[in-house]
């Protein structure tokens, strides 16, 4: 499956939380230009996170461009223009200068940055300045962009290479076809992006209207409002994005191909899930009785323990702004295949039948609140989760209530909303390395 949008900041050694049992008190608001803001004020330490996100992500890459919403945001950094121009080299020593921190991604849905700097002012205002010059104003200088684009080619050169890449790739076509999501990079697709292409994509999806500003640490809602401003005064406003096609209802089928490793790599799924859908939890929780908790799932018992067909095998859920897929996914001896391919058939089978026991259930949530707090005990876990929510406009007690909405979840609610999202006849199944 394509990348999705997630970055772990750990810099200066430092990590801040707040308490899984504390209201998080997200403050929300909208600037003049449009941009959504959300905030939290945490003075544990001397520092501050801040994360922009635009909708900007691969499923924007225009028909033949594959692999340009990523090369927009790599290029960033390659150089700014303005009355006092910067190469990259100055770029990337001015955020060092200020012990400053930026990274950037793109995944199916969104782009953008983030940032880690101490909230000193001195530090603060330095690095913030230029973060606002590198999404307003990047130069994109032609070798920056042939450099990122060697790289780009080098990669997808790696993965066509290993077994586990052709299998994604291969499962996000079957269960996609034409749609955005199952577009990927291709050689041919990045050497035809050029510099006008991504000064044009720039222009089109970096503007203030549809900015998600997510912001955490040791400041002020009045300093929170000034660095939101100052983040995007330099942007444009953006014309209304086309609309994207719907995703296909699933055909299902069975797709092998051949490879030489010694395992099969196999792949089970549909599309199945958007953000803020109200089976969420109830999903959620399914999921951890079938494959999601590891060594204490349906599918680990039937296909490790007692069968020793695989080492792991998992299943899980990918919200996107659209159903995102639905994934069961493990490798098995080639000689293995089928009966490893009805052993997971059979067990998601009578689980969509009969539904979990309230053994698992228990288990289930208990794991699931009791590890609650892992997701959210950094900064940057906290804005990473602040930036779904305000890109996907998801409720702003969303973290608040995950607790509850888990203990709430029923045996009867899992039933339902299983088999309301996934339908056997509809999986596709890609196999790569099968004999």
């Amino acid at each position: 499956m394509k990348k999705y949008f997630g970055v772990l900041l750990l810099a200066f050694g430092l990590a801040a939380s707040v308490p899984a049992s504390a209201a998080l008190q997200i403050q929300s608001w909208t600037q003049a230009d449009g941009a959504r803001v959300l905030f939290v004020a945490n003075h544990t330490i001397p520092m501050l996170d801040v994360s922009v996100q635009f909708d900007a992500g691969q499923r924007r890459d225009p028909a033949g461009k594959a692999g340009l919403a990523e090369l927009v945001v790599a290029s960033l950094t390659r150089g700014l223009d303005g009355a006092a121009p910067l190469t990259e080299a100055q770029v990337l020593d001015g955020f060092a200068d200020v012990a400053a921190e930026r990274h950037a991604g793109a995944g199916q849905d969104r782009a953008g940055v983030t940032l880690r700097t101490l909230s000193s002012a001195a530090e603060r205002d330095a690095a913030l300045a230029l973060l606002a010059r590198t999404l307003a104003h990047p130069s994109f200088p032609q070798a920056g962009l042939e450099r990122d684009k060697a790289l780009a080619v080098s990669g997808i050169r790696e993965e066509l290479a290993k077994p586990g890449s052709i299998a994604e790739k291969a499962f996000m076509s079957a269960l996609y076809g034409t749609h955005p999501y199952a577009i990927d990079a291709t050689e041919a697709s990045i050497q035809s992006i050029t510099r006008d292409d991504v000064a044009a994509f720039h222009r089109t999806h970096y503007v203030a209207n549809r900015a998600v500003i997510a912001m955490i640490g040791d400041i002020t809602r009045a300093q929170a409002e000034q660095i939101a401003r100052q983040l995007t005064q330099d942007l444009p406003q953006g014309a209304p994005l086309p609309a994207l096609p719907e995703v296909a209802q699933p055909q299902g089928g069975e797709t092998r191909i051949a490879h030489p490793a010694s395992q099969s790599h196999i792949l089970i799924g549909a599309p199945a899930l958007k953000r803020g859908d109200a089976d969420f939890f109830a999903l959620t929780v399914g999921n951890y009785i079938l494959g999601g908790g590891g060594f204490v799932s349906r599918l680990t018992d039937e296909v490790r323990e007692k069968r020793a067909l695989a080492y792991s095998v998992y299943s899980g859920f990918s919200p996107l702004a659209q159903p995102g897929p639905f994934q069961i996914g493990l490798q098995t001896k080639k000689e293995q295949t089928a009966q490893a391919l009805q052993v997971v058939r059979d067990t998601l089978t009578a689980f969509l039948k009969d539904g979990p026991t309230a053994a698992e259930m228990k288990a289930a949530k208990d794991n699931l609140t009791g590890g609650f707090a892992l997701r959210i005990d950094s900064n940057a876990k906290l804005l990473e989760n602040m930036s779904v929510i305000g890109f996907y406009n998801l409720p702003l007690d969303y973290l608040d209530r995950w607790i509850g909405r888990v203990r709430e979840v029923s045996a009867a609610d899992v039933r339902a909303a299983l088999r309301k999202h996934i339908h056997p006849g509809q999986l596709s199944t890609v196999i790569v390395g099968a004999e």
